[in-house]
């Protein structure tokens, strides 16, 4: 069995929603991040990032969430969620994965936490102005990308469209917000409309009204 340790719509929400898409037997330990239980000696004994998620698999623990859907895949084969070796799109499937983890969700954290950027809090909302343009330069570049597609990497559901999801949703608050754009839009309501997506939501207590 997987043991997740999560919080709410923190970036264990993309594994999270991986664990419910394969259907295997998991269990989620909560990180209480309101009080920094993170930072504890005991999750950091798991995690010395002191970040969440960390995932425990028989005498497996990883850490990062990125590494831990690759390891979900690599474990699942047949679920096709990263193209098989040998296949082409595997090395795009890697590249927006990590476009994705690397680039659009650093984008977001400056955004959401400006003052951890800059000695000087009255810099914070000249850096949320511009972290808001980059970020919608990243949305436009997605959304060209799926133009013409079902899912990021064409017909087939992939280990991006989790964390496309979980980048999208949490820049909902963007003045032009992901479902604003035409094709980011339309992926976002089918995504939110699978059973799967919808199960983790209601355990974590995330509304997707606004995919209705």
């Amino acid at each position: 069995m997987y043991q997740l340790f999560y919080y709410p719509r923190n970036a264990s929400w993309a594994p999270h929603l991986m664990l419910s898409e394969l259907n295997v037997d998991y269990e989620l330990k909560l990180v209480d991040r309101k009080n920094d239980a993170q930072k504890d000696a005991q999750y950091l004994a798991l995690n010395p990032t002191g970040r969440i998620p960390t995932l425990i698999h028989g005498e497996q623990t990883i850490f990062e969430s990125a590494a831990i859907g690759l390891y979900l895949c690599e474990q699942h084969v047949n679920a096709n969620l990263l193209p098989a070796m040998g296949n082409p799109l595997r090395v795009q499937c890697y590249q927006w994965l990590f476009y994705l983890t690397s680039t659009v969700q650093s984008e977001l954290m400056v955004y959401f936490y400006p003052e951890k950027h800059t000695t000087d809090s009255t810099h914070s909302p000249a850096i949320v102005l511009a972290q808001e343009k980059l970020i919608s330069e990243g949305l436009k570049l997605l959304d060209q990308q799926i133009a013409n597609k079902r899912f990021l990497m064409g017909d087939h559901i992939t280990i991006c469209d989790y964390f496309l999801f979980m980048m999208c949703h949490w820049a909902s608050d963007l003045k032009r917000p992901p479902i604003s754009f035409t094709n980011l839009g339309r992926l976002m309501r089918e995504l939110a409309s699978r059973e799967s997506f919808r199960q983790v939501c209601e355990v974590e207590g995330t509304s997707l009204t606004i995919y209705d």
